[in-house]
């Protein structure tokens, strides 16, 4: 068993950790307070090889592996969320479906430019009234004189508005399959008429990220926007969600991996009764259980990742990850908090961010409770 990272890992671990340390840190407060999507610091990844981390040289992409490719989301996410969580949609919601289902042509047209960055790409999944529920959607398209015709509602969908965005793919009921809805993936770009986005979100979190609500009104695409086959859309988005976990998780575990940088440096920095608080066992001991689950969340991760780059089932490794790994983040960041005492709940600390950020990784890409769902059917409950 070796856990030692190959020098390519080594390599974009480290590469990544400077980005986020040289460039995105010193703008990640302001970023956050004025809610601005970060184009300088994505145009800068794409110039990096990031936004086609784990896709093939032959698509414009950099050819590392999965794990890799979390190391990476880890390092952006241990400085911001906002940042990681863009990069971390674009690769495994925006591209990855395409790189999985699509043709070749719609490779060669999309998939190229997503993954040499020259573009941004959405997946919509949820809907005002399908969230976990994702089988309930209630978005239609009807194949008429071989183009598809859309109506309907996207909600939460990240990436999806910047003026880098060259569309979305989205799930919708194309018809009937045994008495049940039958759901297909189309790719829709951004100028399709009909198709619109809301105004970004006012969000509790990731307030730096691009997340809209989609409307479709009678919006056509051409018969060949489908992705993959005809009323295969259900089992595609479980797919890729599979891998949005193992994302996440990676987010989380980087996000808590900040929020302890922070508050090892602060507790080493903030006298009380004459000696730093570091000198103090309570303070002792909350550092020492912060970083024992962050090590475990790690390695939940890498194990979901290397699983997944050796062709081996992920689906249940990536799912218990993604659940430890948001509920031990909420745990991490509540007690970095905590150690900052009333400065904790002042903005100009990273860890109030953190905080806020927090929360949606317990709700993203499937629910705690959807999580717990698939773990028990997975043991055959």
């Amino acid at each position: 068993m070796d856990f030692e990272l190959n020098e390519e890992q080594k390599a974009i671990q480290a590469l990544c950790r400077d980005f986020a340390r040289e460039e995105v840190a010193p703008c990640a407060e302001e970023m956050d307070r004025n809610e601005e999507f970060p184009y300088d610091l994505v145009r800068k990844m794409a110039e990096l090889g990031l936004l086609g981390l784990p896709f093939p040289e032959k698509y414009g992409g950099s050819d590392a592996d999965t794990v890799s490719y979390a190391l990476a989301i880890m390092e952006l996410a241990r400085v911001d969320a906002s940042t990681a969580i863009t990069l971390a949609a674009h690769v495994s919601l925006g591209a990855s479906p395409i790189y999985l289902f699509g043709t070749e042509e719609q490779k060669q047209r999309y998939l190229v430019p997503l993954a040499q960055g020259k573009m941004l790409w959405g997946f919509g999944l949820t809907e005002p009234g399908a969230g976990s529920d994702a089988g309930a959607a209630q978005t239609r398209a009807v194949l008429e004189n071989g183009s598809w015709k859309i109506n309907g509602t996207k909600a939460f969908i990240t990436n999806s508005g910047t003026d880098m965005t060259g569309g979305t793919t989205i799930t919708a009921v194309t018809g009937e399959q045994n008495g049940r809805p039958e759901i297909s993936n189309i790719i829709v770009p951004q100028d399709t008429p009909g198709f619109t986005r809301s105004k970004k979100y006012r969000k509790m979190g990731w307030r730096a990220s691009d997340t809209r609500e989609l409307s479709f009104v009678d919006a056509k695409v051409p018969q060949e926007n489908l992705l993959g086959e005809r009323g295969k859309g259900f089992q595609q988005f479980l797919t890729i969600l599979d891998g949005g976990r193992i994302s996440i998780a990676a987010l989380s575990v980087g996000l808590a991996w900040g929020a302890y940088d922070e508050a090892l440096k602060y507790a080493k920095e903030r006298h009380q009764f004459g000696k730093p608080i570091s000198k103090f066992q309570a303070i002792q001991f909350k550092l020492a259980d912060m970083l024992t689950e962050i090590e475990h969340g790690k390695l939940m991760v890498m194990r979901a990742a290397w699983e997944k780059d050796m062709g081996r089932e992920f689906e249940l490794t990536a799912s218990l990850a993604k659940l430890y790994s948001g509920e031990m983040s909420r745990r991490v960041v509540n007690e970095a908090v905590q150690i900052h005492g009333g400065y904790g709940f002042m903005e100009e600390y990273p860890v109030s961010r953190f905080y806020r950020d927090q929360k949606i990784n317990e709700i993203g890409e499937g629910t705690n409770e959807v999580q717990r769902l698939v773990i028990a059917r997975h043991i055959g409950l």
